[in-house]
């Protein structure tokens, strides 16, 4: 069977998924928001978002929010590449692997043990009291009404995400230019803004994008903090109302066009500065060994940015092991009983199984589907792959919000979908909600092996008789083993602490997935954070050893995986 016809079907059938379960959702939003109930289009429900001040104010936070995030973690994050990229010290490798730690715990998760420290009852303003520079029952609010609460909860959390995008985007700058500018007097800050800085910025672009994007539609963190007017939030409280009022489809058209908007804007500004160089960096970069004093400030920039981000980590431990956390400076005791209660709760152990069982299903989905396109993008020989790479990383691009939105909107009674209700049982769509979510991991992986595999021993194979398929289960499977062993980890451990499908698919506790029963723990009075806390930390420890794996069989090609 020829290759050009194997290609051509496979991207058809991977396309026709693409439609049913990418482009479909997001049409039924577009039909809520824009037809009224005889049929005839309609601006009526924008104008009503638009005239809505709660709504105005939602837009508005979500805008701030996503600005202030992206800015903090840029903050954050081009400097310790630059420092990571540019010089070698002792324990620098230990120190770069601990900047990784944020992106295992979830920041709604988070939100609980940040709460304890910073909030207004929490350990900061008890140290102040301590100290005599409060007032006993008095309190500084650092949150600022829960938006600095979320914007630090959401910078820690996706601020790594940028840094490893900057780090490879450093490493992808030619030494050969450095010297150049500097033969020619350019050198310092001035060689940084006018040479490196435009050489970097696809980088610092691709993870930006996904920053901005991610918190501007975040749904967890403000839920936790108890920020109610951010569109997000706003959509999550109307969902009860989807089958009778337009409002919230409405609600969504517009933050799913604003964040569209937004990223154009980005690329039309920001992308089209960017240079492009004759070839990648055609010599190692030579990187300063530092040492005494300049290595131990270089790692104490590494320790006190590491400390700041496993803050909230702390915070969930404390409070999960602690007996009580309340106006004091430390948890008053240590006892597992939190972490008793916890897995002996009815929600428990049945969102473990149920996360499990959903996660699994997803891999499976995201790995058959991952490993086909990128063969078609990097083996095919139709003229659809570039298209087929650029749809299967368009679920980075729209918000987790909108998907689960629109999925909501397409089972509703009398539409196609209708047999998934996932109100009746999210199974299938919470698994399909997850593998469409995280099939760019898999396909940046699967990518990866094979532009490193040589087509040459499928040639031979086929030459020998071998059919495409014996070739690639036989060949080429083997040889990308390890890059689709990484996109599975990645996948599996975040499809396990998906936040935005759960919290709006799961909609019946018997099919609670793991990070929706860690929210309806939080809710309840009493020990209700702690027991939360306690489930949190599980996961903190699971997406650890993922996130360690995934890190050693990928190395630098890890930030590939969070580039739109």
């Amino acid at each position: 069977m020829p290759r050009r016809f194997v290609s051509a079907s496979t991207a058809l059938l991977l396309g026709l998924f693409f439609l049913a379960f990418l482009f479909f959702p997001i049409a039924q939003v577009l039909r809520g928001g824009l037809i009224d109930a005889e049929g005839r289009p309609t601006f009526a429900f924008l104008r009503e978002v638009f005239r809505n001040p709660l709504y105005l104010e939602g837009l508005r936070n979500s805008f701030l929010i996503a600005s202030a995030t992206t800015t903090l973690s840029l903050l954050l994050a081009v400097p310790l590449a630059w420092l990571a990229d540019r010089y070698e010290f002792a324990g620098k490798r230990v120190l770069v692997a601990a900047l990784l730690l944020p992106l295992v715990l979830p920041p709604f998760v988070g939100a609980l043990g940040m709460q304890s420290i910073l909030g207004y009852q929490g350990a900061g303003n008890a140290l102040l009291r301590r100290l005599g520079l409060l007032q006993a029952g008095a309190g500084i609010d650092w949150f600022a009404g829960g938006f600095w609460g979320v914007v630090l909860m959401e910078a820690l959390h996706l601020y790594p995400i940028l840094y490893l995008n900057a780090v490879a985007a450093f490493a992808n700058v030619d030494p050969q230019l450095l010297e150049a500018a500097a033969d020619s007097g350019c050198v310092g800050f001035r060689r940084f803004r006018r040479i490196v800085l435009p050489l970097i910025m696809p980088g610092i672009y691709a993870g930006g994008t996904i920053v901005f994007i991610w918190s501007f539609t975040e749904l967890g963190t403000p839920l936790m903090f108890h920020f109610q007017r951010v569109t997000p939030v706003q959509v999550f409280d109307g969902i009860k109302e989807i089958g009778d009022n337009p409002v919230p489809y409405a609600l969504v058209l517009v933050m799913m066009t604003a964040a569209a908007l937004l990223y154009l804007v980005a690329r039309t500004t920001v992308g089209r500065r960017a240079y492009a160089m004759a070839s990648k960096a055609g010599t190692a970069a030579r990187s300063t060994p530092l040492r005494g004093l300049r290595a131990l400030l270089a790692g104490s920039v590494f320790v006190c940015f590491g400390a700041v981000g496993i803050l909230p980590h702390l915070g969930v431990i404390g409070l999960a092991f602690g007996r009580s956390w309340y106006r004091s400076i430390l948890p008053t005791g240590l006892t597992l009983e939190h972490v008793d209660s916890a897995l002996g709760h009815n929600l428990t152990v049945p969102s473990i199984l149920n996360s499990v069982r959903y996660a699994s299903l997803a891999v499976a989905v995201a790995m058959l589907l991952g490993v086909l396109t990128a063969w078609v993008i990097v083996r095919g020989k139709g003229r659809l792959g570039w298209l087929l790479d650029s749809l299967s990383m368009l679920p980075l691009a729209v918000p987790g919000l909108v998907l689960a939105f629109g999925y909501l909107a397409m089972t509703q009674e009398g539409r196609l979908f209708h047999v998934l209700d996932p109100v009746e049982n999210p199974t299938v769509m919470l698994v399909i909600a997850y593998a469409i979510r995280r099939l760019p991991y898999v396909v940046r992986s699967a990518v990866a092996g094979l532009q490193q595999t040589s087509v040459s021993y499928e040639e031979a194979a086929a030459s020998l008789g071998a059919g495409p398929l014996t070739c690639f289960g036989r060949i080429t499977v083997p040889l990308i083993s390890a890059n689709l062993i990484a996109g599975g980890i990645l996948a599996f451990s975040f499809s396990m602490l998906e936040v935005s499908d759960s919290l709006l698919l799961a909609q019946r506790a018997v099919y609670f997935p793991i990070t929706k029963a860690i929210y309806e723990l939080s809710m309840l009075l009493g020990q209700g954070p702690s027991l939360a806390a306690a489930l949190g930390a599980w996961t903190m420890v699971f997406l650890g050893v993922s996130m360690l794996v995934a890190s050693c069989l990928l190395g630098k090609r890890m930030g590939t995986l969070f580039r739109v």
